[in-house]
């Protein structure tokens, strides 16, 4: 099985140090998307090359995350690495990993990889970007991913269920669906809060605020602007229209840290 490039540092200095501001998150380099706003440009899409890593490797982060307090390990961009990361399972397992394993992409899956994870991830954490394929075209690159990405939530909600909470509050096993609201109401909001509830209206949704001009979008009209107060409120009251009834409670960076503290992923 080939390496591939890993987007979290290799020293002992520098892991405990990620460890202790991302809790458990494992970055991979040379996301399957091609957002033109992507706001982890450097991550998803670097022109130098990333430290690459076989099975042991990535088993060794796993563990020496678990052995940080990583609550969790949180595969970010995971979707074109799933049969390297199922080579790097086992050796992990077999010494010792036990927290909960987080799937956290862009929501452009196939069927036939989610369902070589069915019984191991734990927490599915995709995002629902676009509803209209010429929209997603312009903006991924990948004019099938409104299909794509129904089907993957469908099938990530078939396998885990509704996000269920322990006993401290802690998300330990389900779906959580983010969506990220977009300016002119590109991201399809009404149809996409009506397709998750039309799954479970007890789906948790993070309908997310922070949209802002990252990468090629500031030369983009429609998209070269923040969203505004309004459109925020907007999306959120689609969700509620459409009867779901798990979504954070607080905007902005008291919505942020509620969602970091349900994954005890620390921000920084």
């Amino acid at each position: 099985m080939p390496r591939w490039p890993v987007g979290i540092c290799t020293s002992a200095k520098r892991l405990r140090w990620w460890a202790k501001w991302a809790r458990g998150t494992i970055f991979f380099a040379q996301c399957n998307l091609n957002c033109v706003f992507c706001q982890n440009w450097d991550i998803s899409h670097p022109d130098e090359a990333f430290p690459e890593a076989g099975p042991e490797r990535l088993a060794q982060i796993m563990l020496d995350l678990q052995a940080e307090g990583a609550a969790n390990i949180n595969f970010v961009s995971p979707s074109h690495v799933v049969a390297q990361i199922l080579e790097a399972l086992p050796i992990a397992v077999e010494r010792g990993l036990a927290v909960p394993l987080v799937y956290n992409s862009g929501g452009y899956d196939s069927l036939e990889t989610l369902r070589l994870l069915d019984g191991v991830v734990d927490i599915y954490m995709p995002d629902a970007k676009f509803w209209d394929p010429q929209v997603a075209r312009k903006l991924c690159g990948a004019k099938d991913y409104p299909e794509r990405a129904r089907e993957a939530i469908a099938e990530m909600h078939r396998q885990v269920g509704d996000l269920r909470l322990d006993g401290t509050g802690m998300a330990r096993e389900g779906l959580l669906v983010r969506h990220l609201v977009m300016p002119e109401g590109l991201a399809g909001t009404v149809e996409w809060m009506r397709f998750i509830a039309g799954l479970s209206r007890n789906t948790y949704v993070n309908v997310m605020e922070q949209y802002r001009t990252c990468g090629k979008a500031c030369a983009m009209p429609g998209i070269d602007r923040a969203v505004s107060a309004q459109e925020c409120r907007e999306a959120r009251q689609m969700a509620l229209d459409a009867g779901l009834t798990r979504l954070d409670e607080r905007c902005g960076d008291a919505a942020k840290k509620l969602l970091e503290r349900l994954m005890n992923i620390e921000g920084g």
